[in-house]
């Protein structure tokens, strides 16, 4: 096996944004593509996010192109920079989309939290390695960077921090709203046509096996069984230890090049990404389109 060693030497203060670059395109980037599709469906838990979001309809009635925007719009400032013009202009779609609707400082603030918290769980659980105290503290300053350029006070300075805000937020807040379970039944849906048509079920199953009590409560899911749970992990597992015997990836793995990313053959432009105000025209730039969806 031939490993390379990106992260190490690398100053997670001054060079978080490439410590946690290389994390999610070459150390685990299908890791952190599952990890952070569970941080977000987290919050469709919290009814005031989960009713929003089945308000818009973008989350049941074009559910597809809601998870490609999504990915997208976070990933240019990863790839290039939040001081980059790309960049800018991805971090500026995000708040015009959110300036559209009257959301909290304290949602915002826990979605923000979950993308610290959950893939480091997720990582710590089913990685083939665990993330150093180094690219924990990266992440950290990668999200508080993210969270000042969109307007959130009140951002925590450390990954303890983060994980408490996160888990007493879901403790107060999780419930049942029958909007939020829309929402997650339209997700649920598109991530089994990421699979073959008859893994559907197993999909489904696997899914639910991954979910923590408190979330399956909230949307009043069916617990999945003793043997569904351990032959999930056992899986996922079992996979970890594959990856680890790998030689370490050469080309970065980038959300905008996987399959599931369907709705941008040609190419996207960062300007016509999102959903607009109605009656909002798209604002149009001499940005060429960034580059292949798939």
């Amino acid at each position: 096996m031939y490993t390379i060693d990106r992260n190490g030497g690398l100053d997670p203060d001054t060079e978080f944004e490439l410590v946690y670059r290389n994390l999610t395109t070459f150390e685990f980037p299908w890791d952190m593509n599952q990890a952070l599709s569970f941080a977000l469906f987290r919050t469709y838990a919290v009814p005031s996010i989960g009713r929003l979001l089945d308000d818009t309809g973008e989350f049941t009635g074009r559910v597809q192109k809601r998870y490609d925007d999504t990915g997208l719009l976070l990933e240019v400032p990863l790839l290039e920079g939040f001081s980059s013009p790309n960049g800018r202009a991805a971090i500026r779609r995000i708040n015009q989309m959110h300036h559209n609707y009257d959301i909290s400082n304290d949602d915002m603030l826990y979605v923000l939290a979950t993308f610290v918290v959950v893939p480091k769980r997720w990582i710590d659980d089913f990685g083939w390695r665990r993330m150093t105290h180094e690219e924990v503290l990266a992440s950290v300053r990668y999200y508080r960077t993210l969270g000042k350029h969109m307007a959130i006070t009140e951002i925590p300075d450390t990954y303890e921090q983060f994980a408490r805000l996160m888990d007493e937020y879901e403790a107060k807040h999780f419930a049942y709203d029958a909007g939020a379970r829309r929402v997650a039944d339209s997700t649920m849906r598109l991530m089994q046509t990421f699979y073959p048509k008859p893994l559907a079920p197993a999909i489904d199953i696997f899914s639910r096996s991954v979910m923590d009590e408190p979330l399956l409560a909230a949307f009043h899911y069916r617990r999945p069984g003793r043997i569904a749970r351990a032959a999930s992990v056992a899986g996922l597992r079992a996979r970890a230890r594959v990856v680890a015997a790998l030689p370490s990836r050469r080309k970065p793995r980038l959300v905008r090049d996987m399959p599931r990313i369907r709705s941008y053959p040609n190419g996207f432009d960062i300007e016509k990404l999102g959903t607009f105000a109605p009656g909002c025209p798209v604002h149009h730039t001499a940005e060429k389109p960034v580059a292949s969806a798939g």
